[in-house]
Formats: structure tokens, sequence, C-alpha cells
């Protein structure tokens, strides 16, 4: 049976190599093209900035906070792909002299990850080039990797399968069937999404690996760590969404109300938990694999967590 196994994953790893070599592409060749942004244009969809639940705001108001949001999106892949290039880069180590096409997996995932990192670094430069001064990025990338890395590599992984499972989704869903977004940012999350499709299969084959070579007391510790992660993040996205509403109230050209700024407050942080917690959590494969892995009172125990930040629905 082991045996099975193992070929099975040796012949993923190797699907995933052919892939990867297939939909390989260059920054500016590729993806930026020469071309620049431009504030005709939304960036995110409603379907993930929920602009359109903002009934006050005028339409080009509402464009210009999906802009917004658009660069906090970037950047937030930025700052994720951060701590995922170097734990992927550490468990590429457990190939080095045994499985050369997992190594080689490894590494391009790698590699493609540190590309990542470098798109959306050059997308922040060309966004800020639009868009008035005073926009503030408020997580660091190297603290926020050091604090996810100091996590078990079982919670890591969950934690890591989720964001590429919704990269995926929110592209699929909501960024590819939009005709009205920037062409370039489509564009930037079209090439993004094509090498992420690899990076979720690899996600999950690393999880089930790591999670067969530990003790149920060691998962169970492993689920609260995980938790502990899923309540970081809401931290980081509580804070870059009031960033962002400070924002946006200083600089789309007119004095909000009171009632105004709290809606787009909490409209911005409603947006964000959908887009970095619940759209992940409610993906068919997410659960499955995660079901596969724990108990009912582990479920449990996460479900609670996630129903704590409330409903965005």
């Amino acid at each position: 049976m082991q045996s099975t196994v193992d070929r099975v994953d040796h012949e993923r790893f190797a699907r995933c190599i052919a892939a990867s070599k297939r939909v390989r592409w260059d920054i500016d060749l590729d993806v930026i093209r020469g071309r620049r942004f431009d504030r005709d244009h939304k960036y995110l969809p409603d379907g993930l900035s929920r602009v359109d639940r903002l009934a006050f705001l005028s339409p080009t108001e509402q464009r210009y906070l999906s802009q917004i949001q658009g660069r906090t999106y970037a950047n937030i892949f930025g700052l994720i792909e951060r701590y995922i290039s170097d734990k992927v880069l550490e468990l590429s180590r457990d190939y080095s002299f045994n499985d050369q096409i997992a190594l080689e997996a490894m590494v391009r995932f790698t590699d493609e990850e540190l590309k990542h990192q470098e798109l959306f670094r050059r997308i922040e430069v060309l966004i800020a080039e639009t868009m008035p001064a005073g926009y503030q990025f408020v997580p660091q990338p190297n603290d926020v990797a050091h604090a996810v890395l100091s996590k078990s590599t079982w919670a890591v992984l969950v934690l890591t399968l989720d964001v590429e499972l919704f990269t995926l989704a929110h592209y699929k869903e909501s960024i590819e069937p939009d005709a009205g977004l920037s062409p370039l940012f489509k564009d930037v999350f079209l090439f993004h999404w094509k090498e992420e499709s690899q990076h979720a299969i690899l996600d999950e084959l690393e999880l089930r690996r790591v999670d067969a070579g530990i003790t149920a007391a060691q998962r169970d510790a492993a689920v609260g760590e995980f938790i502990e992660l899923v309540a970081a993040v809401d931290g980081i996205l509580q804070a870059q969404s009031a960033a962002d509403a400070r924002y946006f109230a200083q600089t789309c050209g007119r004095t909000l109300t009171a009632a105004e700024d709290a809606a787009v407050r909490s409209g911005l942080l409603d947006a964000y938990r959908w887009q970095y917690i619940f759209s992940g959590a409610q993906l068919p494969q997410f659960g499955n694999v995660l079901s596969s892995l724990i108990d009912a009172p582990q479920g449990a125990r996460i479900q609670a967590a996630l129903a704590s930040l409330g409903d965005v629905r």
C-alpha cells in the first residue's frame, strides 16, 4: 500500500513540474507588457470588494474604493508569499537525497513564489503612481513571516492550502468574469492563477505527508495553532481595513458623514474577512481535505473560532 501511495504522489509531483514548465511566465514580457494602471477601471470585482453594498457611495467613489482594496489585495498576497516561500524551501530539503522529482517540484514552487513577491512589489509601485499620497500598508512582511513560521508545519500548511485554494476561486469566480476590471490588474491575477494551480496540489501533498508523521496529541495542538493563525490574520485585516478607511475618507474628494465613515470602515473589514478568511473556509475542497485529517471536536473548535468573527456572507 505504501509503495502505491508513493508512486501516486511521485506522479503528481511530476505532473506539477510539467504544468510549471508549460505555464511559465515573465513579469515584464507576459504580465506588465509596458502598461500602466489608470483610474477608469475597477481593480477588484464587486464579489470581492463588496463596494456595491455601500449604496451611499457614488459609482465613482465605489470604483475608487475598489482600487484601494485592489492595492491592498496585491500587497497582502505579497505578504503571504513571504512566509510560503520560506516554508516550501524548508520542506524541499526533505527530498534532497531521495526523490529528485519531488525536489524539483518544490524548488519550482519556491522560485515561483519569489517571482510572485517581485510581481506584487512592482504592482504596488505602478498603482502608487496613480493614487494620492497617504496610503499605508500596515503589516510588515518579515514580522508576519516570522510569526507564522513559529507555528507547527501542520498549522502553516493548512493555512497555506486555504490561501492557495481561495486564490484560485477568487480568480475563476469573480475576477475572470468581470469585464469592468482593469485589464492589467486582471492579467496580474490570471498569470498568478496559472502557477498557483500547481501550488495548491503541492500544498495538499505536503500537508498529508506531514500529517502522517505526527501524533494525535501533536495534531490537536496544531489545530489550536491554526486557530491562532486565523486570529492573527483577522488582526491584520482589522488594522489594514482601518488604515484603508482612513485613506479613503482623506482622499475621496468629499467629507463623509460620521455614519458613512463608520459604514466604510465596517464594510472594508467585512470585505477583507470575506476575501481572506470566509471565502476559503467555505470551499468544499478545503473542507474535504481538512475534515479528512481532524476529528469532530477539532472541527467544532475551528467552526467556533470562525463564528466568533461574525457572519459576512
